[in-house]
């Protein structure tokens, strides 16, 4: 398979995303994610409102394009989510992967979908929401 197919414009476009989402030190809920298969790093911060939907998304990258291109289409729309709706999304992206599901309902997901053809590929479209929910894990450890 051409990886040329994978990386389309689109895709490529969206690892600038991350710009509008810097990192910063001053998120309370952190974590990070590494692909076995690739070695594609997300560290991700998070704040939450008052009713523990996303507030605020700092992102870190060390990740090839479609790591860097899933954290943007992560951020993009995790804004106004709840930890549970970040949970349920993993799964059904983890279930979609694997050939047993339909493309999740998320916005922007559909850009990246080339990516289920190339297995090596299937931890970086992960990587922002298995870090999101180990950052938000950590929220209970910290009331």
């Amino acid at each position: 398979m051409s990886t040329t197919v994978l990386y389309t414009p689109d895709v490529l476009g969206l690892t600038i995303r991350l710009a509008a989402y810097p990192w910063d030190e001053a998120l309370p809920f952190k974590g990070e994610a590494r692909s076995q298969s690739c070695g594609s790093t997300i560290a991700l911060g998070l704040a939450l409102d008052a009713r523990h939907y996303v507030e605020r998304i700092g992102i870190r990258s060390q990740a090839c394009a479609i790591g860097q291109a899933a954290a943007a289409i992560f951020a993009d729309a995790a804004l106004g989510r709840s930890p549970d709706d970040l949970e349920k999304t993993a799964e059904a992206i983890t279930l979609w992967l694997s050939g047993n599901g339909a493309l999740p309902e998320w916005p922007g997901l559909e850009t990246i979908a080339k990516a289920r053809d190339y297995p090596a590929r299937h931890g970086a479209v992960l990587l922002p929401w298995h870090a999101a929910i180990q950052a938000l894990s950590s929220k209970h450890q910290q009331r």
